[in-house]
């Protein structure tokens, strides 16, 4: 099974039990890292997400991940906080993170810069995102940023 069908197949059995639970289910992915497989689960709640929270949804989809056995090859499976600096990929990430500070990186140079950060003020109907800085809106296309997350100042 290829990852992108991994990912929307664990999506598929994971999200009802997120959503049963009251957690938002913020993102699924399939990776590698070093001589490990992983799949990894991110999860989110208005209240946010602390260990036993994790513990809990672990537990819960664990079986239910057995048994469908999307996953021909052994893996290791995390579920986890988004974190305070969370990377944002998606529409639904984008409404949920109006009003914040972001940072956003570009694959290619944008008037001089590969670094912006700003205010998250959405999309554009183009489905441009748009961003405050310095006063001045900026749209982004999807296509030229390689990253997006939130900004904690922690001072």
């Amino acid at each position: 099974m290829i990852k992108k069908n991994i990912v929307g197949t664990v999506t598929d059995i994971v999200a009802p039990v997120a959503e049963e639970m009251g957690i938002i289910l913020w993102d699924v992915e399939y990776v590698k890292e070093g001589a490990k497989k992983i799949l990894r689960i991110t999860i989110d709640s208005e209240e946010g997400i602390d260990i036993n929270i994790c513990e809990k949804f672990h537990r819960t989809i664990d079986p239910l991940l057995d048994e469908a056995d999307p996953i021909e090859d052994a893996y290791y499976l995390e579920c986890t906080s988004p974190g305070i600096e969370r990377e944002i990929k998606t529409d639904a990430h984008i409404s949920m993170c109006l009003g914040e500070k972001v940072e956003i990186k570009l694959y290619a140079p944008k008037n001089g810069s590969k670094s912006f950060v700003g205010i998250l003020s959405g999309l554009d109907e183009e489905g441009k995102v748009l961003v405050d800085i310095s006063g001045e809106r900026i749209a982004f296309e999807r296509k030229e940023i390689s990253k997006m997350h939130t900004v904690f100042d922690f001072e």
